[in-house]
């Protein structure tokens, strides 16, 4: 059997209902927390978008000047019903993670099914990633279980990241 993981991208207040908060963001929360329920906690992963107080002053902060998942702020914590336990928890400062995919790669994951905060920006820069770093692992992206900054934009990642030989399932 294939080791198989989930990876809940980016779940976070600010972008469910907080500062990027999107109605698109909340309506996907029930089949994020179906999701979740399928995997044990031994077989989820999740990432947090961490910001300091210079965000402003950053790269991303001046393309995108909205103050937003400060680190130990509420906005920053997981959605309370998605805490459901994880074996690794990330924390990144920009949209992919380099650790995230090497930690696949040590761990010999052979799946991934990522879910969560935004398609448009972080769920495709990890899936990215994952498919650069480790080419061999398979990627899946839930159609369902994700959700743009616009809706447009998530049916666009999604043909993307087809031709990008990821999986959209759902």
């Amino acid at each position: 059997m294939p080791k198989k993981m989930l990876i809940l991208i980016d779940f976070q207040n600010d972008f469910i209902d907080g500062s990027l908060g999107t109605p698109e963001a909340q309506q996907i929360i029930p089949v994020v927390l179906k999701k979740l329920s399928e995997y044990s906690k031994d077989e989820r992963i999740a990432t947090m978008d961490t910001h300091g107080e210079n965000y402003l002053s950053t790269q991303e902060g001046k393309y995108l000047p909205v103050i937003h998942t400060q680190y130990k702020s509420h906005g920053w914590e997981i959605y309370p019903a998605a805490q459901v336990g994880f074996k690794y928890i990330i924390e990144k400062s920009t949209f992919g993670s380099i650790e995230l995919a090497q930690l696949l790669l040590n761990e010999k994951v052979e799946e991934v099914e990522l879910i969560g905060l935004d398609s448009d920006i972080c769920v495709i820069s990890n899936a990215i990633l994952i498919k650069n770093i480790a080419p061999e692992i398979k990627v899946m992206v839930s159609a369902h279980a994700t959700a743009g900054t616009t809706p447009q934009k998530h049916e666009n990642v999604l043909e993307v990241l087809k031709t990008l030989q990821v999986d959209i399932i759902d």
